[in-house]
Order: structure tokens, then sequence, then C-alpha cells
């Protein structure tokens, strides 16, 4: 199941533990939970950094098609001894309040809203080896209001 995820990571320049920076390392992050996802959890039409046209620091990671369900995918990426683990420290309230402006926005600029939405977490752990990476999928993360499709 991981040898295809632990091949991609030995092609990335740089490899997921010694990217220079830390936008280059959520780059790689990113890339690889793109992957996964359609690899593993088949999902479809994934979009990359997805910004805002009313506001570009307004962005969605990954946005996808899954099963009819629009998802948007927020993806932290970080090393297995990091001081904070987890996707519940990474995604702060300001975060939050961003992604949900940023969805909103998304949803707006579509032909046809979606009937279903959710909002995932994809956290792409990272070890001491190049293929040492492990991918956590928190599904259907308590973000938005249940009647989010409903507001303006």
């Amino acid at each position: 199941m991981l040898d295809p995820l632990r091949r991609l990571v030995a092609r990335l320049k740089p490899s997921a533990r010694a990217a220079a920076s830390p936008a280059e390392r959520g780059s790689v992050g990113e890339r690889l939970a793109a992957d996964w996802l359609k690899r593993e959890k088949g999902f479809r039409g994934i979009v990359h950094n997805w910004r805002s046209p009313h506001d570009r620091r307004l962005e969605l990671d990954l946005v996808a098609e899954d099963e009819g369900v629009v998802v948007f995918v927020e993806v932290k990426t970080r090393p297995a001894d990091a001081r904070v683990p987890g996707y519940y420290s990474a995604v702060r309230p300001r975060k939050k309040r961003a992604l949900l402006q940023a969805a909103r926005d998304y949803v707006r600029e579509l032909r046809t809203p979606p009937r279903t939405i959710r909002f995932d977490v994809v956290e792409v752990v990272t070890g001491p080896g190049p293929n040492d990476v492990e991918i956590l999928h928190f599904v259907n993360v308590p973000l938005f209001p249940k009647e989010f499709l409903r507001r303006g």
C-alpha cells in the first residue's frame, strides 16, 4: 500500500524531510496528500492551492470530489518528532475562519452549488528517512455550520 507513496517521496526534490523551508515542505506534503487521496481513496478532480478571487490571502490546499461530495482538504505536513503533533493544534480558530470564507468563495464561483460538502484534514508525517512517511486522513472534521450552504 505504501510502496507507491515511498517511490513518490524518493522522486520529489527536495524530499519531504529535507525541504529547505516550511513552504517547500508544505508543497511536498500537499503533493503527497493529493496523490494518496487519488490512489487510496478514489478522490477525483483535485484542485491544488485554490485562491479566492475576492481575497488572494484565502487559500484552500486541495479541493476534490468524493462520491458526489465536494471536499475541502487542509494538509498539514510535519516531522514525526514535532513538538505539536496532530491537526487539532494546527488548525486554529483564525485558520478555521479563513478556511470557511475561502470555502464560501469557492462555492459562490461554481455554476451549480454542491448539495453536500465536507472538510477533511490530511496530516503528512515525515520520519528521519526520505521514505519514512505516514499519511493520516481525518474525514468530515467539524468546521462548517449545518447551514453553511444556505448562507450567502
